[in-house]
């Protein structure tokens, strides 16, 4: 009996002892895992951009002028050469009584200019005639010497200086004839001004084929010299330009492959950088910190059908490929980490059921990839976000994400 005991508290002490050995022993950390994959690889800068007109045309007023109201709407078309707004001559300004009566009598005056013109017409006629005659007598007695040939010359001069007296008479009944239609014009005006002379409409006609952008002045009213009526410019013709930091910009030459996303459409265009700009320009973030950026300008390359809806100052997100490669190893980039005992990067890889710390050459990374140039085979299994249990050699539970 007394043996019995024994044997089953020896037992029972052997299964205490595996019990505390086992809930003692160290259990495997349960990890994330992925395999290293050959994919395509591409590093890129994200960033919001703007639609714009390569070119818009101001269509200013080319003479000052009564405006027609103008008919056109935003994003009606129009061709090169058509007429988009129409000016008629300002009317004279409206004058008091006294000021017509002046013209009135202006107009009077004038009238008897004419009349007194004609006078002096009728007057330098009569001493013309009455010249002739005295010249043919003088020319005639000169002929049979009873006169000196002084005394023919001056009749001849004082035939001259009538005729003179009738070509200066002439020019005054002008003059008079002249003064007398403004004053009557100027009297019209001033009676009727919806009398006066008809007005000459200019037609101001578009410079360029496209679409109205914006009418600037729709109303009929007086206008000054210069003054802008409305925006034209070609909606096929659109750039965007997305406001880069300058640090990311020096990573966007001119010739950068660019897509085109969140635009609103059912399909990603393709578009490429053409210019950064040379000047850049300091913004404050939203979180008030003063930003280096300048402006980068990119052409769209898709089909126009695709982005025919697009207009000007629509807003895009922009997606710059800097680097792409069409075929590398890449694995999750956060399975990569710096490593701490060494320069340079690491992963952790699951072999065995055991995680083994592998220093791996890395040729760039992305948001969601890391390309690794070396240290690792395709297929290999690395853990995604390693916990800080993990060390190398430690046993590890994979489950993959």
């Amino acid at each position: 009996m007394q043996r019995k005991t024994l044997i089953y508290g020896a037992a029972a002490i052997a299964l205490l002892t595996l019990a505390l050995v086992w809930a003692m022993a160290p259990r495997p950390v349960a990890v994330e895992v992925a395999p290293a994959v050959e994919a395509r690889f591409e590093t890129t800068i994200d960033e919001d951009g703007k639609t714009r007109l390569r070119e818009r045309y101001v269509v200013s007023a080319p003479l000052a002028g009564r405006l027609a109201r103008i008919t056109l709407l935003a994003g009606d078309a129009v061709q090169a050469g058509a007429a988009v707004a129409t000016l008629q001559p300002v009317l004279s300004p409206m004058l008091d009584e006294r000021t017509r009566r002046e013209q009135a009598a202006r107009v009077d005056t004038g009238q008897v200019r004419v009349k007194l013109a004609a006078t002096g017409i009728e007057r330098a006629q009569v001493a013309v005639r009455q010249a002739d005659n005295e010249l043919r007598r003088t020319e005639q007695l000169a002929g049979n010497g009873f006169v000196s040939p002084t005394q023919l010359d001056n009749a001849k001069l004082a035939r001259q200086a009538a005729q003179k007296e009738l070509d200066g008479a002439v020019q005054e009944r002008r003059v008079a004839e002249a003064a007398l239609e403004e004053a009557r014009a100027a009297l019209q005006a001033v009676s009727a001004p919806g009398a006066a002379v008809g007005p000459r409409d200019f037609a101001v006609r578009a410079p360029v084929s496209g679409r109205v952008l914006r009418v600037l002045q729709a109303s009929e009213g007086v206008v000054a010299l210069g003054t802008p009526l409305l925006e034209l410019g070609d909606t096929a013709r659109l750039e965007i330009v997305a406001e880069l930091l300058t640090a990311d910009a020096l990573q966007a030459p001119p010739g950068t492959p660019v897509r085109i996303e969140r635009w609103g459409g059912p399909v990603v265009l393709d578009g490429r950088v053409r210019r950064v700009e040379p000047a850049a320009f300091t913004k404050v973030s939203a979180l008030g910190v003063e930003e280096q950026r300048v402006n980068v300008l990119v052409d769209i390359t898709s089909p126009p059908e695709q982005w025919r809806v697009l207009g000007d100052g629509f807003r895009v997100g922009l997606r710059l490929v800097t680097q792409q490669q069409p075929k590398v190893l890449v694995v999750p980039v956060s399975a990569v980490f710096p490593r701490t005992d060494a320069p340079g990067m690491a992963a952790f890889t699951v072999q065995d059921g055991r995680a083994r710390l592998t220093p791996v050459e890395l040729g760039g990374r992305n948001g969601t990839q890391a390309w690794v140039k070396g240290g690792l085979a395709a297929g290999a299994t690395v853990i995604v976000y390693p916990p800080p249990a993990v060390r190398d050699g430690a046993k590890v539970q994979a489950r993959s994400v």
